[in-house]
């Protein structure tokens, strides 16, 4: 792994932040998840213009702005020297005193993190992957906008506790109403009868850019596809459902609570849609290059 931090890139046991950093001690500031494809940062504009509202929420400004940033990341991921990687692109309120209060935080820290990432085993993307109902709910809009990604992510964690515990690979996490937000780290897609589903950001969804190029992807491939409400039944009454994320990229669901959902994972609009993604990431004009 590399790191940027402090104006250098290091290795990761090099890398050092005080303890008086309020990301760690609050989890204040906010981050982006980004994928390297043939040394492209796929859609770099897109999760930096994310990160600039994540920011702007939380009343924190970005050292350097945008421009910074776009170099940090590609100076970081290029002194990786991979082809495909994954960016952890990081900015913190920085360091304070003891106490929530961000005004003694005169200055932000931003760090940026580039290694290999792999979420599943390969057996479980043939396969498809277990989902177990989460009991802790997203949190609404008015307490912490699930549009926000932060550096709190304690609900996702324990989403993702309940479900190891469960002996399932991810979880799925409902809204106080209980309707479909997430998954731990991933939006939820459902297929009933050729046509595509997933919840809207109002439901406790992160408007995920994955989640955005498969939607775009639909409408190309000609298939129907909305954002609407889902709850447990619509997932277990579907024909095909699959998670979509930075990391997982396209992943198949094969059951949910221990009810099969399909007899064979991937299914065929799941195995479309991943294969015109994988086609995707690979357009020049998507990718801001090293």
């Amino acid at each position: 792994m590399k790191v940027w931090i402090d104006g250098h890139v290091v290795d990761a046991s090099e890398a050092r932040i005080p303890v008086t950093d309020h990301g760690l001690l609050y989890g204040d500031g906010v981050f982006e998840g980004i994928r390297v494809y043939g040394r492209r940062a796929f859609r770099l504009d897109l999760h930096l213009a994310r990160l600039t509202t994540s920011a702007r929420f939380i009343g924190l400004e970005i050292p350097g702005g945008i421009e910074a940033m776009r170099e940090i990341v590609l100076a970081t991921a290029r002194a990786f020297g991979s082809d495909e990687s994954y960016v952890r692109l990081i900015v913190t309120r920085g360091e304070g005193a003891l106490g929530v209060d961000p005004s003694s935080c005169p200055t932000p820290r931003v760090l940026c993190l580039v290694d290999t990432v792999r979420l599943f085993p390969a057996e479980k993307l043939e396969q498809g992957l277990a989902l177990a109902t989460a009991s802790v709910r997203r949190p609404p809009a008015d307490v912490l906008d699930p549009g926000v990604k932060s550096l709190n992510y304690l609900n996702n964690v324990l989403a993702k506790l309940d479900a190891q515990r469960a002996g399932a690979d991810d979880a799925l996490i409902l809204n106080l109403a209980g309707a479909v937000a997430e998954a731990s780290v991933a939006n939820v897609f459902a297929v009933k009868d050729g046509v595509l589903s997933t919840p809207p950001p109002s439901d406790g969804a992160l408007a995920g850019i994955t989640r955005r190029s498969v939607l775009d992807l639909a409408a190309d491939l000609g298939i129907p596809a909305r954002e609407r409400t889902l709850g447990r039944v619509d997932l277990l009454g579907a024909d095909e459902v699959f998670l979509t994320g930075t990391g997982a990229r396209i992943l198949p669901v094969r059951s949910l609570d221990g009810r099969p959902i399909t007899k064979k994972a991937p299914g065929p609009l799941t195995a479309q849609l991943s294969a015109a993604f994988a086609r995707l990431v690979g357009k020049p004009e998507l990718g801001t290059p090293l």
